[in-house]
């Protein structure tokens, strides 16, 4: 059997009929076909046209997309491809551009980079299609760095780049460089502009997300459905996104509303999430999920049960994603016995098998302190994921147990893990619990010797670590060591220089941090409060929360309050500090009140004092603390009578005032056990000797 009857012709085809063959075998994505008919055309000493070949490359282009990975990097296609080639140079086709560029980008989908570069150094002339299948096709291909010099080459040549260039570049370079491959496009279609807010979304630049799609606007590009999921994405505002898609017809499609039903969740306006979702034509487990999660949060366990109870209606069934968002919002105590029915949920349907629910559920009991259990399930999981350690691991450090947070990172060690970022993140954070600077040290000497990035998280916890056991000028060292602090970061920083008097250098580091182009936010603004009272700077204390107010527009918590009444009160300004609590725009606590009666301790107003008291009293009577206060007040007056009064019915109220603890660390562990026998310390000495020689 001849090629011609393989593939149905008996007499020699015309190009037309031909043509018509090639184009069915493209629907039909039959590339054998294609190439079976093409010899059949030579046989018959019929000679291919520019069109001829531009649909067999097509055909073959249509295959090649629709199969796997390993067919398209088999030797046949690629033998197929050069065998073509070969046929479009003798012909002289070569010198139509589309052809070469069509065979250019069939190229880049067999991943022959050289070949397909080679054919466009070779083409005589060249248009922004051309370039934009040889740069698609490198950044395709990985090859990221040779992609963006291409579009440097192209932009000096004098074309103007299509957005289908942005969006092939923009995954593979930074956002710098994607705003200016941006810029360099003409005309920018809605593709363009969705790209660039999807960039921005996906880095985390939220403002310039929002500016890129005001600019859209101003440039009268219609928004499409893309557009709404990508700003929704990007931490959109939902009411003013969902009018905008209400205005433009785009809020009757499933994913607009999703995202919208998410994102209104997600800011714990559920009311609002829960009515867009009775609009939704096909109820989805990731909007139901959404509401679940939500509600899980602000503790609403009826209407948590009622969603749960309607997803069953639906007969759909939780995926891991969801039980997992679902046992994450349960921090209240209310929602422990919640998290205990879920659990049971788990077991039955076998999704507690899952390694990303155990780990849920493994955060879920070290939350309300069932480390007990947590350790447990943890000895239940068969392949013990370095996830599943860390979060025992950072379970332990929350519950206020680091002790136990070690001897787990010393299993974790011995089953063959080593530890990334976050175990040493949450180790740092036992450590400073614990005050263990020792440990401390070894975990920093392990992130320097294996290269670890000591940026963000990392920088902070270390940063932190080293304040809280006492080692500022370490502290210092590794922030100036970091490249580009983050916010957190910069928070340690001013928070230390605070912590240990050193009022005029968390001054300089919060303006320091403003040159950056950092924003401050309230943990900011509450150290450098914190670091005015410290120092008595009454007039910068003043400044700088009016900046808070007025610059930032933050509304001050009772924290940054309490630290307003202790910079009055420890300059003796008692009119102005009660004046500020009569004018605080909320209740003022314990807190604040206690701040005031430590300032009149320091001095010796009594009249005050009482009537501070009074108030403390009526607030927390259990509360040992103020009557301490008011004790050694009134002893730094010789009251003695006043003093066996307040002593008295501190006893009759259960408390004595005294309670507390302090960590101290050995210098070796012979001082320890000494120590140890003398005192009852809940630390075991013994468990900590193998810690020692991990690093």
């Amino acid at each position: 059997m001849n090629l011609a009857s393989s593939v149905g012709l008996s007499t020699k085809p015309s190009l037309p009929s031909l043509h018509s063959l090639l184009n069915s075998y493209i629907e039909s994505r039959n590339r054998k076909q294609a190439l079976l008919l093409f010899r059949q055309l030579l046989e018959y000493n019929v000679k291919p046209n520019d069109l001829t070949f531009s649909l067999l490359l097509k055909a073959c282009t249509s295959s090649s997309s629709s199969s796997s990975s390993s067919a398209l990097n088999s030797v046949n296609v690629k033998r197929d491809a050069n065998q073509i080639h070969t046929h479009l140079l003798k012909s002289g086709v070569d010198r139509f551009m589309y052809v070469s560029t069509a065979l250019l980008d069939l190229y880049m989908k067999l991943g022959c980079v050289r070949n397909a570069h080679r054919l466009f150094d070779d083409m005589p002339d060249r248009d922004v299609v051309s370039w934009n299948a040889l740069i698609c096709g490198f950044s395709r291909n990985g090859c990221d760095f040779e992609a963006l010099k291409l579009f440097v080459q192209m932009c000096k040549e004098g074309f103007f780049p299509h957005q289908t260039t942005l969006v092939s570049l923009v995954p593979s370079c930074d956002l710098e460089a994607a705003e200016h491959l941006f810029e360099e496009i003409v005309e920018k279609s809605v593709v363009s502009w969705n790209t660039m807010i999807g960039a921005y979304g996906q880095n985390g630049f939220f403002d310039e997300a929002m500016l890129a799609f005001k600019r859209m606007q101003e440039e009268n590009v219609p928004a499409n459905l893309v557009t709404m999921v990508s700003l929704l994405s990007a931490n959109a505002d939902p009411e003013s996104t969902h009018c905008h898609a209400t205005k433009t017809g785009l809020v009757n499609d499933a994913s607009v509303i999703t995202s919208l039903i998410c994102q209104y969740a997600t800011r714990r306006n559920t009311e609002s999430g829960k009515l867009l979702y009775k609009s939704l034509p096909q109820k989805n487990l990731v909007s139901l999920t959404a509401l679940m999660s939500s509600y899980t949060e602000k503790g609403d366990l009826f209407q948590v049960m009622s969603c749960f109870a309607h997803l069953q209606q639906l007969e759909m069934k939780l995926d891991a994603v969801a039980m997992v968002c679902i046992l994450h919002g349960m921090k209240d105590p209310m929602g422990f016995c919640l998290g205990l029915a879920f659990h049971a949920y788990g077991l039955k349907s076998g999704l507690s098998a899952d390694s990303l629910v155990a780990n849920g559920l493994i955060s879920l009991y070290s939350r309300f302190d069932k480390i007990e259990t947590a350790f447990s399930l943890l000895s239940e999981i068969h392949e013990k994921t370095l996830i599943s350690w860390n979060s025992l691991i950072s379970g332990c450090v929350q519950a206020g147990r680091p002790s136990d947070a070690l001897e787990v990172f010393f299993q974790m060690k011995m089953s063959g893990h080593s530890p990334d970022a976050i175990t040493i993140s949450s180790l740092l954070s036992g450590c400073c619990q614990l005050g263990y600077l020792q440990f401390g040290e070894r975990l920093h000497n392990y992130i320097l010797r294996n290269n670890h990035e000591v940026e963000d998280f990392v920088g902070t916890a270390l940063i932190d670590m080293y304040i809280k056991c006492g080692r500022i000028e370490h502290a210092e060292r590794v922030f100036k060591s970091i490249e580009e602090p983050c916010l957190a970061t910069w928070n340690s920083m001013i928070s230390g220089y605070s912590l240990y008097g050193l009022e005029h250098e968390a001054l300089a580091c919060f303006s320091e941090m403003q040159n950056q182009g950092i924003k401050p936010d309230k943990i900011t603004f509450l150290g450098v409060l914190a670091a005015c009272t410290h120092g008595g700077l009454v007039q910068e204390g003043r400044k700088h929360f009016q900046i808070m107010r007025e610059q930032f527009n933050m509304v001050p918590d009772l924290q940054h309050y309490a630290c307003m009444v202790g910079l009055f009160g420890r300059a003796g300004l008692f009119e102005e500090a009660l004046m500020f609590i009569r004018n605080m725009e909320m209740e003022p606590d314990f807190a604040v009140w206690a701040t005031l009666l430590s300032a009149c301790c320091i001095h010796q107003e009594v009249k005050l004092g009482e009537y501070v008291a009074r108030k403390l009293f009526f607030l927390d009577s259990n509360n040992g603390g103020f009557f301490v206060l008011m004790s050694n007040l009134y002893a730094v007056k010789g009251m003695w009578d006043e003093v066996a009064r307040v002593r008295e019915m501190m006893r009759e109220s259960g408390g004595d005032g005294c309670s507390g603890i302090s960590v101290i660390e050995m210098t070796s562990l012979e001082d320890m056990n000494v120590n140890l026998s003398s005192s009852k310390s809940s630390l075991n000495a013994n468990a900590w000797q193998p810690l020692l020689s991990l690093y």
